[in-house]
């Protein structure tokens, strides 16, 4: 979700399996949403909230984007690039710094994210041929 002056401007969910294309991350898609809205590139006063904190694509684009804050729930030891792998989103070496406001809800947004992949990776058996049931 985008917020503008405190209002929610843009949802998304990760849409990589439906669209077939990687980049297609939920933070990705509520970036260029927001970027068709107002009609810029440069996203200065939006904060993005999400469910898990944001790989390094989507970190990456958050700092192109100029966007202001990212507030997340759960951590990602995988490849979370706030601090949890990488450092993205506040490094020094980047010409914009993101704020971050990290673990908000954390416990909610952990378990929502396991429900979601347990019920993913049980769909998947049953949709795969090459599996026994």
């Amino acid at each position: 979700m985008a917020l503008l002056d405190g209002e929610v401007v843009a949802s998304a969910s990760n849409r990589m399996e439906r669209g077939g294309d990687a980049t297609q991350h939920a933070e990705m898609v509520v970036l260029r949403r927001v970027a068709r809205l107002v009609g810029n590139w440069r996203l200065s006063g939006v904060t993005i909230v999400v469910t898990l904190e944001p790989c390094p694509m989507c970190a990456g684009a958050m700092v192109q984007a100029r966007i202001d804050r990212c507030v997340y729930g759960a951590s990602d030891p995988k490849k979370g690039a706030d601090t949890s792998v990488y450092d993205v989103l506040q490094n020094t070496a980047n010409n914009h710094s993101v704020e971050v406001v990290d673990g908000v809800l954390a416990g909610e947004c952990a378990a929502l994210l396991s429900d979601f992949f347990r019920d993913l990776r049980q769909r998947n058996r049953l949709s795969c041929p090459y599996t026994s049931r």
